[in-house]
């Protein structure tokens, strides 16, 4: 990844999973002081209207990094007016300042934005047929962004996100690994887990990049089940994989659908000569040589 430009970044959702990552990334990089801006929800209310034309007015970023997402899958079944507010409205008046300002703005969004039923990767331009009001509030947002700031707006579509912050798929396993004899994990569902450092690098190389605006896939590279991981994540704590047992999506009934299928082809990414996700296996590794201590179950 190459050093990002000298200039004033704006990361939104900075305490989440991925905003937290950003902030090592551009930290690690040399960024500091009054060039980044790193602001959880709880210090910036992307929703508020007044508290983002403030935050462009003081701080007049350059690059934005939006991290900032309603998360909650399944209860955004029952809460989606909040899930759009956050997932589209945020989006929208980010948008709106960015093109305003002149500022480069890179919204992440996700794979819900697909019906889940392809049986090869989603191009970045296939038609978006949300399942779930997840995937209706993220598809708004994208919309948002490329209606509002068409000359300074990027979407960045991933998938299975996990990281050392907050909770996620890896660490479950991990805490369930020492509770359970086995495991009964879903093996019907296929998709690519990213690991948020990686995507964090990416989202960093694609903002300081002479990239054209437009969508953008970045998740790891290969393709697995949640059963898959599953048994991935007991290898790395060097327990028995094969107390990981398949089943199939129909035994978990969940308020919110899931994607069957939600591979992303990274064409576009790798057209614009930006650096190649690593794969999904080798990033785990990765994740866990780096902080294991992170994924493992407090005390």
């Amino acid at each position: 990844m190459s050093t990002p430009p000298q200039s004033r970044w704006l990361v939104t959702g900075a305490r989440g999973q991925l905003g937290s990552d950003l902030c090592r990334v551009l930290a690690a990089a040399g960024l500091g002081g009054d060039q980044l801006l790193a602001l959880g929800s709880d210090q910036l209310d992307v929703t508020s209207s007044a508290a983002v034309q403030a935050v462009f007015e003081d701080f007049r970023p350059q690059l934005v990094i939006n991290a900032a997402a309603y998360t909650a899958v399944d209860q955004a079944e029952t809460d989606e007016d909040r899930a759009f507010a956050v997932n589209a409205g945020g989006p929208a008046l980010l948008a709106a300042a960015a093109a305003r300002t002149g500022a480069r703005l890179l919204q992440v969004s996700t794979d819900y934005v697909f019906a889940g039923e392809a049986s090869q990767p989603y191009p970045e331009q296939a038609g978006p047929d949300p399942r779930s009001a997840y995937g209706r509030t993220k598809l708004a947002g994208e919309l948002a962004v490329r209606e509002l700031a068409p000359e300074h707006g990027y979407v960045v579509r991933t998938a299975w996100v996990y990281g050392a912050t907050g909770s996620n798929f890896v660490k479950t396993m991990a805490r369930l690994e020492q509770s359970r004899d086995t495991l009964d994990v879903v093996d019907d569902q296929v998709g690519s887990p990213t690991w948020s450092a990686d995507l964090a690098r990416g989202l960093v190389e694609l903002a300081g990049s002479a990239a054209r605006p437009g969508i953008y896939h970045c998740t790891g590279s290969g393709e697995t089940s949640w059963f898959g991981l599953a048994r991935a994540v007991f290898e790395e704590l060097g327990a028995d994989p094969d107390r990981i047992r398949p089943t199939t999506t129909d035994k978990f009934p969940r308020p919110a659908p899931r994607p069957a299928y939600s591979v992303l082809s990274d064409r576009a990414w790798r057209e614009a000569g930006l650096t190649a996700m690593p794969h999904w296996r080798e990033a785990l590794a990765r994740a866990f040589a780096e902080d294991r201590a992170a994924y493992l179950p407090a005390g």
